[in-house]
């Protein structure tokens, strides 16, 4: 049985895309929220079963993915503690939340897994990057490994990279969701209807990415072969450089891993306060 606590944008990505992959089916799944509302939209709308309390989710699952708020976890923690068990796997979602957080709110002695997952999640899509504490056996993270991969890919990756990699794909898809957003309103100034600007946006990159992948090229060179001298893809990509969309992009990754890092400096330094006052 695999558990979900806190329902919010990305833990539904999480279970949705689980289920819909087929890997479980919804009556394996238990969630809990302390807003019934969410925990009660889940059961409905994917026939999730619903967590009376946390005690009845941790009697009853052995995965459990934590995606509460950053702010949030340190009292979440707190309750779940005299509830643990050593078989317990717990998977943290939480942003700017290192291992060594967990392992001091909890002790050392249990499992602990951290993701850095994205939206596209939902669709089969995502990006999803995971790293261990030694507690984990091989096997197990290979469990959860393949469990994610079921929603996208899945790379394992040391955790002081985690920064750099929650700017980039953790917070990526909205930056892309901003190039299709203008590369429609683009078509539609251009007279196009905007359903099919929109259609011609989201194929145009989902094409692109995935030629990316499957040729394994750089996409300098897959630029380079589209991109003939004085011809219409110059031209659009001279006005690009023109409007700096390149360091645009370039600042846009450094500001999100600042901020990253930011939450977690943050939530280290609530938890100690927490813990003096316990």
């Amino acid at each position: 049985m695999i558990g979900l606590i806190g329902c919010g944008n990305m833990g539904n990505a999480l279970v949705e895309g689980i289920i819909n992959s087929g890997i479980r089916k919804p009556q394996e799944i238990i969630v809990y929220d302390q807003d019934n509302t969410k925990t009660r939209n889940l059961q409905d709308g994917l026939g999730l079963k619903a967590g009376a309390d946390l005690a009845s989710l941790m009697q009853e699952a052995r995965e459990i993915f934590l995606s509460v708020k950053p702010q949030d976890m340190h009292v979440l923690l707190v309750t779940l503690k005299p509830l643990l068990r050593p078989e317990h796997l717990l998977i943290s979602v939480a942003a700017g939340l290192n291992i060594s957080f967990f392992e001091a709110c909890l002790g050392k002695e249990y499992k602990i897994i951290r993701l850095m997952p994205n939206t596209p999640c939902l669709v089969g899509e995502g990006m999803i990057v995971a790293c261990s504490n030694d507690n984990v056996e091989p096997q197990e993270e290979q469990t959860v490994i393949k469990l994610l991969e079921t929603l996208g890919h899945v790379l394992t990756l040391e955790e002081q990279y985690f920064d750099a990699v929650t700017a980039l794909s953790g917070s990526g898809p909205a930056y892309i969701f901003l190039v299709i957003e203008a590369l429609t309103d683009g078509g539609v100034e251009l007279g196009l209807k905007r359903d099919v600007a929109l259609l011609l946006a989201s194929q145009t990159v989902l094409g692109a990415a995935r030629m990316c992948l499957a040729t394994g090229e750089n996409p300098a060179i897959l630029k380079s072969r589209i991109t003939s001298p004085g011809g219409t893809t110059s031209a659009g990509l001279m006005a690009l450089e023109a409007g700096a969309v390149r360091s645009s992009f370039a600042k846009a990754m450094a500001a999100a891993k600042q901020r990253s890092k930011e939450m977690g400096n943050s939530n280290r330094k609530q938890d100690s306060k927490n813990q003096k006052s316990e």
